[in-house]
């Protein structure tokens, strides 16, 4: 019995009416392209049966007529040049639906690409890099057969069979009868074995997806596997994981290979039956016409008979290629959350607001962020900031100080409402908000290339000069410099080769070299002594001069430079008596409260 579970339900609600609609919204995307290579076959119908009938008309005229090859030879140019053009037509056909194909990989890759980047920190946490990675990459591939091959087969199948009975009923009748009684049997059954060939195609889709995700993991962690010995397991689950891909990959040829067998059974009773009629009518066997049926007239009808059925062939070949997108399309929509607008960014940029480069103000109302498995980690929290104030949030660990700056800074969803400038951060357009506001986390990602490349990714248009004078500002030369080839030093992924507090410094070189109006810094001194840790924040007081500054810290030095303190607790923001530098003392010994 075959492992593969046929539930023709399941298979037909695997995919959700919004889903099936973004699937066939995708043609868009391709233009004219696709809109010719569906027209192409049927061109090609059109030389099918003038080569037929010119094949026939040759072959009767030296069977019948007594006429020798010769004499037909402007006929056998004729069909020569009729060979020659379906061959053509195929190629362009194949050419003009494989670029129409490529149009929508690449749209609809930039759009899940973009709805990538528009998730959150926290919404990525939850979720296999592999398994996105695999989605965009191997599901997205899987709808190249569906567009560049099924697609045009489909159009070519529902138009050419019922116009070529239609025509052959007017050689005779009965050929035409045949054929529309026997064709609509082939894509009746190939819809009932389609059911479980998107099933089986859906299960290996998730089987390769589950297969991608564990391999990328496992890699990524191979040094941890490594120095706990867990290698030698890790193994073990990946070959568990490629055989029962194996097994559902063989579960889809045995469908696919049982398509093909129901068409070509179903093919071949038409076309011997066509075959039996037209010889039993020239033995005067079937009396079922008023005229004779003639040489020329039975060439043609047996001639026509596999083309009838070709179309149909030609879609049952490319059946299972419906089956594969429909169930990456179905897989897209689950590891997704959901399938991305056709061509969002565009639209949804000119409807968002624009801030513009100035000190920013921050207005908080009602602020709440709930974390899995915390409850509520921040809980109705008010806080005003006008331009040019610096802030300084403290609290221990796990308290929220990070939770608040990621909310601000659009990492991390929340309830309430956050403005910058009078703009809710949700309404404010992508690459002004990361223009506007730059967000420093406790453990920066670097990545594997150079010191200056990796601060060069704040502005990848800044030259060395500004390169070296942001690095400078945050300290990075003062240990860069000591190193063989200074800021040109490659450090590995995740910063590996320098220490944590020298990987904060060259992230916060990257902040310094662009221009926001709102710095939000997470434990920016962290890993630093105290002589280093000083001189650091002074850099960033000299460099938030004229911005707006949040300041998440344990360190009480820094935040005694700043204008406002307030601490966390209980998920509350609580205000700390201070009195900022240079004020003037005041009886209640602190700043503004909100």
């Amino acid at each position: 019995m075959s492992s593969v579970e046929f539930d023709p339900r399941a298979s037909a609600d695997s995919l959700r009416p919004e889903a099936k609609a973004w699937l066939s919204a995708q043609r868009k995307a391709a233009g004219r392209w696709l809109t010719v290579s569906m027209l192409l076959p049927l061109l090609g119908g059109v030389l099918i049966a003038a080569q037929a009938l010119t094949l026939a008309g040759i072959l009767a005229g030296v069977i019948a007529g007594g006429r020798s090859p010769s004499d037909e030879g402007g006929a056998i140019l004729i069909l020569l040049a009729v060979i020659v053009a379906r061959a053509a037509l195929a190629l362009v056909g194949e050419r003009v639906a494989a670029r129409a194909a490529e149009d929508i990989k690449l749209a609809v890759r930039q759009s899940l690409f973009a709805a990538l980047m528009a998730r959150t920190p926290e919404w990525m946490r939850a979720r296999s890099s592999g398994e996105l990675t695999s989605g965009m990459v191997d599901q997205v591939e899987a709808l190249d057969g569906y567009f560049a091959r099924f697609t045009p087969a489909m159009v070519a199948a529902s138009v050419l069979p019922l116009v070529f009975a239609i025509g052959l009923m007017t050689v005779d009748w009965v050929v035409g009868v045949i054929f529309l009684v026997s064709a609509p049997l082939i894509p009746l059954f190939m819809a009932l074995v389609g059911w479980g060939a998107e099933s089986a195609s859906r299960r290996h889709l998730g089987a390769m997806s589950r297969l991608s995700g564990l391999f990328a993991d496992r890699l990524r962690g191979l040094v941890v596997l490594k120095l706990f010995g867990r290698a030698e397991d890790e193994v073990g689950r990946v070959q568990i994981a490629t055989e029962d891909l194996a097994a559902r990959t063989m579960a889809v040829l045995k469908i696919a290979f049982l398509s093909s067998a129901v068409l070509e059974f179903f093919a071949a009773l038409g076309v011997a039956g066509v075959a039996v009629y037209v010889g039993l009518t020239f033995l005067g066997d079937i009396p079922l016409r008023s005229v004779p049926l003639g040489l020329e007239a039975g060439l043609f009808c047996l001639l026509m008979a596999p083309e009838v059925y070709l179309p149909l062939r030609t879609l049952a070949a490319h059946y299972h290629d419906r089956a594969s997108a429909r169930a990456a399309v179905a897989s897209l929509d689950a590891v997704f959350d959901g399938l991305p607008e056709a061509a969002p960014l565009p639209v949804m940029a000119a409807r968002r607001a624009v801030v513009p480069v100035r000190a920013a103000s921050v207005v908080i109302r009602g602020l709440t962020v709930t974390a899995e498995g915390r409850g509520k980690v921040l809980d109705g929290i008010d806080l005003d900031i006008t331009p040019g104030e610096r802030i300084a949030i403290l609290g221990a660990s796990g308290i929220g100080k990070s939770t608040l700056l990621e909310a601000i800074g659009r990492f991390r969803s929340f309830e309430g409402d956050i403005r910058i400038d009078d703009a809710p951060v949700g309404a404010i357009d992508e690459g002004s908000f990361r223009g506007r506001v730059a967000l420093l986390v406790q453990r920066p990602r670097l990545f594997h290339g150079t010191i200056a490349g990796n601060v060069r990714l704040a502005r990848p248009d800044a030259s060395d000069a500004d390169i070296r004078r942001a690095a400078a500002l945050a300290h990075v030369t003062d240990f860069a410099d000591r190193l063989p080839d200074g800021l040109e030093t490659a450090v590995g992924e995740r910063g590996r080769g320098i220490s944590g507090g020298e990987a904060q410094r060259v992230a916060l070189a990257r902040i310094f070299l662009s221009d926001p109006g709102l710095v939000l810094l997470d434990e920016p001194t962290a890993h630093l002594d105290v002589g280093t840790e000083a001189l650091v924040a002074d850099s960033i007081l000299d460099f938030a001069a004229g911005r707006t500054l949040i300041v998440a810290t344990h360190s009480a030095a820094l935040a005694r430079r700043m204008d406002r303190i307030y601490r966390i607790a209980g998920g509350k923001l609580l205000p700390v008596p201070h009195r900022p530098p240079g004020s003037v003392p005041t009886r209640a010994g602190m700043g503004d409260a909100p």
